[in-house]
């Protein structure tokens, strides 16, 4: 339980991380890595499916005892929003090249959870 608990705020960390990389690229208007219009789309996807409270609480549910039954429904939402924000990338690979190592990032750790 204790490794569970562990990958649980590992991804709760890297879900945090993704949409720091994505605002401060925003923000800083990268125009010369990232399309504006596609990376205000990505913005736009990423505070739609709310990651940022999927990944403040994962990291606080998970903080001091491992919640398998509350993990596993996060960590699906998480899937789900992965899936289609993954897509965006991936459809958008020449503008948002960017992103996609963090992308694979979220997905091997996404991976690591053996319930669906």
């Amino acid at each position: 339980m204790d490794f569970d608990k562990e990958k649980a705020i590992l991804l709760a960390e890297n879900i945090k991380g993704f949409i720091e990389f994505v605002r401060k690229s925003y923000q800083q208007k990268n125009s010369y890595l990232s399309d504006p219009e596609k990376l205000y789309r990505l913005k736009l996807l990423v505070d739609e499916f709310h990651l940022q409270i999927i990944a403040d609480e994962l990291a606080r549910i998970n903080r001091f005892m491992y919640e398998q039954k509350y993990t596993r429904l996060l960590v699906n939402r998480f899937r789900k929003a992965l899936h289609i924000i993954g897509d965006y990338i991936d459809q958008n690979s020449n503008e948002l090249f960017i992103f996609t190592a963090r992308l694979h990032t979220l997905r091997s750790i996404c991976s690591s959870f053996t319930y669906i």
